[in-house]
């Protein structure tokens, strides 16, 4: 931990990398294996319809009412929780680095934005929740998802509202996320979150990036992390093991614990 802090002090720049893990602290659900998804969705469940069935451009295709149900579930979930603690200690340890604090996420939760980080400051690799796009993709435009609010019967996780439609064609609408098996995900605005990005990065010369809750299941975050061109701090519980011990910290604890517990070490040293 003092090694750590150590880095973050003499740091230039800070590069906040997350998986699904960095939710588990702000009361957000864990989808490991299809017992922990069956869990919060006990109707797909008892239909074993698993995560990679559901999480489908497919699953629109053949019951729209189905899939949102599952994904509006998850869109008023994450309207309504609210980011724990540590995203605020971790801009509060940016105010002292001179090129601040910028993320890169593979969860789709917007739980950054509203956790006070600049949206210029953010990539979010697979997409996010809060965006819609047009199921049968007549054109490339991404809009808001903020006029629409699923009416969910979560008995039977089935969208009972009215579902929500394309403005430009008529077409059903769907999240502006990169699900399983997904051809028609439109990754224009996803694009330009990793272009500004890419032109941060090269401005910091002395990066050290902090890996919050990212498996190797789904490694595209923990790649992203290992391969930025900085020294890397990576905090997870299950898998904190790191390749490169000159230049990379494993410490094998939660997300929130390990955050409070580096925001210590940098500001007592």
């Amino acid at each position: 931990m003092a090694r750590a802090a150590s880095w973050l002090r003499q740091a230039d720049g800070l590069l906040i990398t997350a998986g699904a893990g960095m939710g588990i602290d702000s009361g957000l659900p864990d989808f490991r294996g299809p017992g922990g998804f069956w869990s919060v969705y006990p109707a797909l469940g008892r239909a074993r319809i698993a995560f990679e069935s559901i999480a489908n451009p497919a699953a629109f295709a053949s019951d729209a009412r189905l899939a949102w149900g599952f994904y509006g579930h998850r869109l008023d979930l994450y309207r309504r929780t609210e980011p724990h603690a540590g995203f605020g200690l971790l801009l509060d340890i940016a105010k002292d680095i001179p090129h601040g604090i910028h993320a890169f996420t593979s969860n789709v939760d917007g739980q950054f934005q509203k956790a006070g980080f600049a949206s210029e400051t953010i990539c979010e690799v697979h997409g996010s929740i809060h965006h819609l796009q047009c199921a049968e993709g007549c054109s490339q435009q991404i809009w808001s998802a903020e006029n629409f609010h699923p009416d969910i019967d979560s008995e039977r996780c089935r969208l009972v509202g009215d579902l929500p439609h394309c403005p430009h064609c008529g077409a059903l609408a769907r999240p502006n996320i990169l699900m399983f098996g997904d051809w028609g995900w439109i990754e224009r605005r996803t694009t330009a979150q990793y272009q500004r990005l890419q032109r941060w990065l090269g401005e910091a010369e002395n990066l050290v990036c902090i890996e919050i809750g990212a498996g190797t299941n789904i490694p595209t975050v923990r790649h992203f992390s290992e391969d930025c061109g900085g020294r890397l701090i990576r905090i997870n519980p299950a898998e904190p093991a790191v390749t490169d011990a000159a230049t990379a910290i494993g410490l094998p604890i939660g997300g929130m614990d390990g955050i409070s517990r580096l925001h210590k070490a940098y500001h007592e040293a």
